[in-house]
């Protein structure tokens, strides 16, 4: 029974490690057919790259993410909670960010507590609206990375092949949640009135559609910037193609757990000719990304506290 409940918590952690020797495997046959070493090899890709133009990319896209991401979090608590000024939330959408590098989900729990707090929000009502941000989230990864798969159908592998599908069965689970909080079905459950499910029983379609739109310039800025950046590590892709590929590969680094690792390793199978390229720029752009939004959060974080403990007392 012992080993039964270890399972959940070792699985993680043996896909991490499956995820890196892999990579090392490839890495490794990739420098000896150079006739290299490993080390030498990725020191000498490093050393290709114009970072001063890789950061002009980088950080203007890093500070348009935390202004969609808090024009995101503002609309949808406009929407369910309480009327807020946009600069009410941009600092602690960015404070959150140090606790992403953890878990994008505890930030999210962060947000929720703040503004229960600061604001004289129910907790569990702003708790909801986090919550149905998360489920938006979902959507629009899928549905961009759906539109991708579509559009560059054969140079895919085949396990991409099955996105569409998974997109239509979970347009059928939207409809039924969405008619189940609407009351249109399931009448009587007592689940639907839980203050956790406040923002889905007040949402209306058009606020699920809100949420993508609002979210999409993000992911449009991406495709621009990851193109531009992978020129600079010398792997040539189009814009048509990195629509195909990026949304694929930030859902991946979005899910809970092992996944950041995975993301790395779908670079270097979208790209198998180039895995040492593939594997520095999925690695540099991800953690950039993750610590540079943190270090944003840092500069805001006295603020959020400030205010936070302002209202306490």
């Amino acid at each position: 029974m012992r080993v039964t409940a270890r399972w959940p918590r070792l699985l993680p952690w043996l896909i991490t490690m499956g995820c890196f020797a892999y990579l090392y495997v490839r890495l490794d046959r990739a420098a000896a057919a150079e006739g290299q070493r490993l080390l030498p090899y990725l020191t000498a890709i490093f050393e290709h790259v114009t970072w001063s133009r890789w950061l002009i990319l980088m950080i203007p896209y890093c500070a348009v993410f935390l202004l969609v991401d808090s024009l995101v979090v503002w609309r949808v608590i406009s929407w369910f909670n309480a009327r807020l000024r946009y600069r009410d939330v941009l600092p602690i959408r960015a404070s959150a960010y140090i606790l992403s590098i953890v878990n994008e989900q505890v930030s999210k729990g962060a947000i929720a507590l703040y503004l229960s707090r600061r604001h004289g929000i129910p907790a569990w009502e702003v708790g909801s609206s986090m919550l149905f941000i998360m489920f938006c989230e979902y959507y629009y990864l899928l549905g961009w990375a759906t539109v991708g798969v579509l559009l560059q159908w054969d140079r895919f592998p085949t396990v991409f092949h099955a996105i569409p599908w998974i997109a239509l069965g979970s347009a059928a689970v939207f409809g039924i949640v969405h008619l189940f909080f609407r009351g249109k079905i399931g009448a009587g459950l007592a689940v639907r009135e839980r203050p956790i499910f406040r923002a889905f029983r007040m949402a209306k379609v058009r606020h699920y559609a809100g949420v993508i739109a609002l979210r999409s310039p993000a992911i449009v800025a991406a495709v621009v910037v990851y193109t531009l950046a992978l020129r600079l590590f010398g792997v040539a892709v189009d814009v048509r193609e990195m629509v195909g590929y990026l949304p694929v590969i930030f859902f991946g680094a979005a899910t809970p757990g092992p996944m950041h690792s995975v993301a790395i390793v779908l670079w270097v199978l979208l790209f198998p000719g180039r895995p040492g390229e593939m594997t520095s720029f999925g690695f540099v752009q991800h953690n950039f990304f993750v610590l540079f939004n943190a270090a944003v959060g840092l500069l805001f974080l006295r603020r959020a506290t400030r205010e936070l403990f302002a209202t306490a007392a």
